[in-house]
């Protein structure tokens, strides 16, 4: 019988679960290989709830590739080392990924057991409470060929780095992002260590203990770096980036997100790197259209380009980027000096037929006349951002409508009524629709739109005032694929449309109906019925709705947010 649950005396995989008159279900009967692969899509806690549930599922949870990865994240407020060291025993040999991140309740013997993986390559302690410079040395010493290893917001010291350079040779990816308490002394370990030239991927972002000198260590000895991640810096100065711009040549992934001293002379340095594939900049008013006209001029094979927030950036910016023949996504948010001209020369360039990706939000001199021509160049342009473009008319919308290589799209606070929905609706690809703060969308353009789209899975409908349990019926009939939905601030919404998307949306797994005031105990019994999958809900400002049913709901959904306050001024547009 033991031979039996382990699969030893299955001689024909492909006849997996017949024969024995005993697997009934249908998954029992598939092959053995694809069985397999259907419970690779489960997670710890409930892979071993299978196993008990018949010999059948016993033996193919047993199968040894389900189990060369771990992942404890979402159970991690309840994991504990009896349960980690009783899984780690099971797996020792096949296990190649775990994700311990935000596992509050392990100690020593869950690391103890990690040691004793000898061939994990991959490794995430980020958020781990426990993690200390002894737990690290105890698991480097053990797992000799880690390749990829996040301990970011942990409280890992100078001593971690130095055993990192003395043990993990092989290391190719480090997180550190948000860990205060090494220094400049940590980065010389690392960058004089034997995985040294190994390392191709860094992040510090964060880390504002790190003066000129630790960034002059790192250069000097992580010579072969690929991705630099530096956010959430906002003391990072030129004397920090020049070593790193003089000496990392092989870079071709910079990140600055919240690095406001930044000036040109630093990116012009910078985009001397031919190499350069993806650069991020976000929150920096120093860097100017000098910046981007070194980028476009030397970066040719630029790829990704996140340029959020710089406020001197001009129509000239996107004029230099229109050389880069392979750019793919390009986020210019809150760039608020970018104009119709501007779009028009970048989509005009030799990257215009290749964007995929395009962010244009709050750019508030972007109108009808980019859209215009967004649709006649970017043919494979899969998802657009123009929240809060109020210069864009419902004729630039329905020009949206007919660029059928969108499948996601976002005209928060324009200006689209019921003509301009009904419009979008003629791209049946779409699955992806933001429609927040829309003030005259009614019934009647959120009916012709479900009617026509019905394969959407994402929408928001959050603040659209007029839509009313009507459309959401009409919704939830023809578009049963959805998955998330926000309803938040849509005051006339009441417990039916609850009943009709419990009724046939059985894949919904993330719903808002934050200050839908009309929502009542009534709407939580009907989603505890129907939407089986349900993850996420938020009923924040919800008058109408029991703290007492809030609560019961919490038992069958993962994460419920709950509040009875009065709706805030601000909610109300």
């Amino acid at each position: 019988m033991k031979r039996l649950e382990r699969g030893e005396n299955m001689e024909d995989e492909d006849s997996f679960g017949q024969g024995n008159g005993e697997a009934r279900d249908s998954l029992s009967t598939l092959p053995r290989k694809i069985a397999i692969q259907i419970f690779k899509y489960v997670d710890v806690a409930d892979l071993a709830r299978c196993a008990c549930v018949c010999r059948s599922w016993k033996v193919i949870t047993q199968a040894n590739n389900l189990w060369n990865r771990l992942d404890f994240y979402r159970v991690r407020n309840r994991v504990t080392d009896k349960v980690v060291t009783k899984l780690l025993y099971k797996c020792r040999p096949y296990l190649i990924h775990l994700n311990m991140r935000g596992c509050q309740f392990v100690s020593e013997p869950s690391f103890v057991s990690i040691s004793e993986c000898s061939n994990i390559q991959d490794v995430n302690f980020s958020e781990c409470r426990a993690l200390d410079d002894e737990m690290l040395k105890l698991v480097a010493k053990g797992c000799k060929i880690l390749l990829y290893l996040n301990i970011s917001h942990t409280n890992i010291t100078d001593a971690t780095l130095r055993t990192i350079a003395k043990y993990c040779s092989n290391l190719q990816y480090l997180s550190l992002a948000h860990c205060k308490k090494f220094s400049d002394r940590g980065l010389l370990y690392l960058s004089s260590g034997k995985n040294s030239k190994k390392l191709d991927y860094l992040d510090i972002s964060g880390c504002l203990q790190i003066t000129p000198d630790g960034f002059k260590n790192l250069s000097t000895g992580c010579s072969n770096l690929q991705t630099l991640l530096l956010n959430d810096f906002p003391t990072l100065s030129d004397d920090c980036l020049t070593p790193i711009a003089n000496k990392l040549t092989k870079i071709n992934t910079m990140s600055f997100l919240g690095s406001p001293l930044i000036s040109d002379e630093t990116f012009k340095r910078i985009a001397a790197n031919k190499h350069l594939r993806t650069i991020k900049i976000e929150g920096n008013n120093r860097i100017s259209d000098v910046s981007l006209r070194a980028i476009g001029l030397h970066c040719l094979n630029l790829e990704h380009i996140y340029i959020a927030d710089c406020q001197r950036l001009t129509d000239l910016s996107l004029k230099s980027l229109a050389a880069c023949k392979s750019l793919a996504v390009a986020n210019f948010a809150d760039c608020v000096r970018i104009s119709d001209k501007g779009v028009r020369q970048l989509v005009d360039g030799q990257c215009g037929p290749k964007l995929r990706e395009l962010n244009l939000t709050n750019c508030i001199r972007v109108g009808d006349m980019a859209m215009v021509n967004i649709h006649k160049r970017c043919h494979n342009l899969a998802y657009l951002r123009v929240c809060f473009c109020e210069h864009i008319s419902e004729a630039g919308i329905e020009l949206l409508g007919q660029t059928h290589s969108l499948t996601s799209i976002d005209i928060s606070g324009c200006n689209c009524g019921d003509a301009g929905l009904s419009s979008l609706g003629n791209n049946s690809r779409l699955r992806d629709v933001t429609l927040s703060e829309c003030a005259s969308i009614t019934d009647l353009g959120l009916q012709k739109f479900a009617q026509q789209c019905k394969n959407i899975e994402r929408l928001d409908l959050s603040h659209c005032m007029q839509i009313t349990d009507g459309a959401i019926k009409n919704l939830a009939f023809c578009c049963r694929m959805l998955n998330v939905l926000n309803l938040a601030g849509c005051k006339l919404v009441t417990d039916l449309s609850i009943q009709y998307l419990s009724g046939v949306c059985h894949y919904l797994f993330q719903l808002d109906v934050s200050g839908c005031l009309l929502i009542t105990d009534k709407a939580l019994k009907y989603l505890r019925k129907g939407c089986k999958k349900l993850k996420m809900l938020t009923l924040l400002y919800c008058k109408g709705v029991s703290k007492n049913s809030a609560q019961k709901m919490m038992r069958h959904v993962e994460t419920v947010q709950y509040s009875s306050d009065e709706v805030p001024s601000y909610f109300n547009y």
